[in-house]
């Protein structure tokens, strides 16, 4: 528990209070966060399940002037595939979650205040610096990723005002688990947003840490709000692969919109979740089947670049067009006029740049950077 309860130390050292917007006053100075789908209710002294949110003296107090992460990602890692490509991301991170998934792919920042074997220190810093180096970079996009976006909305805040003064485009990596509340409170700041759709199963949602049904409400919530939206399935092999759950997904999403880009990407084997072989190309090309099936417009095999043919492109549901060539996060071309088919001049559901690059900015790498 030393390095925990250190960290735990440090942590709470460098918070703000709570934007008012996301804490409700309960009974003898209990609180109730809004922060997260689990509504957290918490005493004097206590903390959320994120363990990053607690009461003290009767004030929430959350998350303020630190990354645990930060680095130049190409914008298709987040994955953005209809949001400036080609382009960059500045993304930071802070710590900590309101799950605790067995393959979560950032475990040393989300989970470093479960498991003493997640060591990711904070580095301070101020939110002016997080977007003095996105324009250093050039970078269009500032994204909040790493761990859950949610838990650490009001800091993100912060730092999305400033961005949206020098006219640069915010977006959350988030597993969706949100309430009507913090989405009204990000709305403001954020255009982009991605959605973790982890499975469609509420049994294995709960062994993750919360319900299927406030995801979904999400998405649906999403959409209506004007977001831009796009959404992740990571297939794993006997957890979520089999046909039913994916033609569920494939169906609920196409019900919202079937202009919602899904991502169907390769599981590998980490964090505790080691058993399960990795996502065969076969498996990601059945789930991509299966959501073409049901009616979506766009569906991404992703994590296996290369090895499913041409479905990582962007093709013009309308006349066939190859809009936007890829391999894995780089663009090779693109094609788009604006938002626009240049061939029919279909609308292209998206937020695009109207003189784009003609193929990716960098090199399709994403390198960390320092304060």
């Amino acid at each position: 528990m030393a390095t925990t309860t250190s960290l735990k130390g440090l942590i709470e050292e460098n918070t703000m209070p709570a934007a008012p917007e996301l804490v409700l006053r309960e009974d003898e100075g209990a609180l109730r966060c809004v922060a997260c789908g689990h509504r957290c209710f918490i005493k004097e002294g206590k903390s959320g399940i994120c363990r990053v949110r607690f009461n003290r003296a009767g004030e929430l107090r959350v998350p303020a002037g630190y990354v645990a992460g930060l680095q130049v990602d190409p914008i298709e890692k987040k994955p953005f595939f209809h949001a400036f490509p080609g382009r960059d991301a500045m993304s930071f991170g802070m710590l900590g979650c309101d799950l605790h998934c067995s393959y979560c792919q950032n475990w040393v920042t989300s989970q470093a205040l479960r498991d003493d074997q997640a060591v990711s220190l904070p580095h301070m810093c101020e939110p002016e610096r997080l977007i003095d180096l996105a324009r250093e970079y050039e970078a269009p996009v500032v994204v909040s990723t790493y761990n859950e976006p949610l838990i650490t909305a009001d800091w993100a805040v912060k730092v999305f005002e400033i961005a949206r003064e020098h006219g640069l485009v915010c977006g959350f990596v988030s597993n969706g688990n949100a309430t009507s509340e913090v989405l009204k409170f990000i709305r403001p700041y954020v255009d982009l947003y991605k959605v973790d759709l982890k499975t469609f199963n509420d049994k294995n949602y709960r062994k993750l840490g919360c319900v299927l049904q406030n995801v979904l409400d999400t998405v649906v919530r999403l959409k209506e709000m004007g977001f831009w939206v796009e959404i992740v399935t990571l297939v794993v092999p006997g957890f979520n692969d089999s046909e039913d759950e994916l033609r569920g997904i494939a169906k609920f999403l196409v019900g919202v919109s079937c202009d919602i880009p899904w991502h169907v990407t390769a599981f590998h084997p980490d964090y505790k979740m080691t058993e399960p072989p990795r996502t065969q190309v076969s498996h990601l090309l059945r789930a991509y089947d299966i959501g073409k099936e049901a009616g979506l417009h766009y569906v991404y095999p992703g994590n296996l670049p290369g090895m499913v043919d041409q479905r990582e492109n962007t093709n013009c549901p309308q006349c066939g067009t190859l809009l936007i060539r890829r391999y894995g996060f780089y663009v090779i071309e693109n094609h788009m006029k604006g938002s626009r088919c240049p061939r029919c001049a279909a609308v292209i559901p998206g937020v695009w740049e109207e003189t784009p690059p003609k193929k990716s900015i960098g090199t399709g790498v994403p390198y960390a950077v320092g304060l």
